[in-house]
């Protein structure tokens, strides 16, 4: 894990602890062996685990620009991407991860389990339920995706899951300006606002990646989110 620590510490001023890289050395090693059965992602080589997940996760770290979320949900998580790296970092911080693939879901709880990590809660569901539900709808000063759908969809997913005051991360590739300006409307119509892109480079990674920040400055309309897949096939 030296390369990590390497880079986590000049790419984005982080300095992981030997826990923490203990940490991610076990999620490393569990999650290639689940993979062998599994298939939880695409990516199977030990380096490209430690840059396109873990690496790429802690990035989200340039948003926070020094203040750690108090709570977080991440959407989408797949095999707990970006959140569990991040609640590595931040162990004080409330996680909440939503993944609608069965074995996704309980790769995550097996992790969470396996690494002791408290104040996680896992849920096996599509986003636009849960983002209509009391316990959750407007409970969270960040809410983060990362590849799941484009910008205009994805902020149906996220937005209503930020408080007022809170914000939206969506973790992308080089097509993020352009998914910035067919995001407007709906930016719009879900009480966002764009506040900045962040450039992010990753050892090895050709491709430019971006983490667009969206402030959550109203409270989400009622009628979002729609029902399940409207968001997809009839994006704001």
């Amino acid at each position: 894990m030296e390369d990590i620590i390497r880079s986590a510490r000049r790419l984005f001023g982080i300095k992981l602890t030997s826990t923490q890289c203990e940490a991610l050395r076990v999620y490393e090693r569990e999650l290639l062996l689940w993979n062998r059965t599994h298939n939880l992602t695409a990516i199977h080589r030990p380096e490209e685990i430690r840059t396109k997940h873990f690496l790429d996760s802690l990035s989200c770290a340039l948003a926070f620009q020094q203040r750690p979320p108090q709570r977080l949900a991440d959407v989408g998580t797949g095999a707990g991407f970006p959140g569990i790296p991040l609640k590595i970092l931040y162990p004080a911080m409330h996680l909440t991860l939503i993944e609608s693939v069965g074995k996704k879901a309980a790769f995550c709880r097996h992790i969470v389990d396996t690494l002791h990590l408290s104040d996680v809660e896992i849920y096996k569901g599509r986003a636009e339920e849960i983002g209509r539900q009391s316990t959750h709808r407007e409970g969270y000063d960040w809410v983060v995706a990362r590849a799941v759908a484009v910008l205009p969809v994805l902020s149906e997913y996220l937005l209503p899951l930020a408080r007022v005051g809170g914000h939206m991360l969506a973790m992308k590739g080089d097509t993020a300006p352009a998914e910035v300006q067919r995001a407007e409307r709906a930016l719009r119509l879900l009480g966002g606002t764009l506040r900045e892109l962040i450039p992010v480079t990753l050892p090895g990674v050709a491709e430019q990646r971006y983490l667009v920040v969206v402030d959550k400055v109203a409270a989400t309309p009622p009628q979002y989110p729609r029902r399940v897949g409207i968001p997809r096939k009839r994006p704001l």
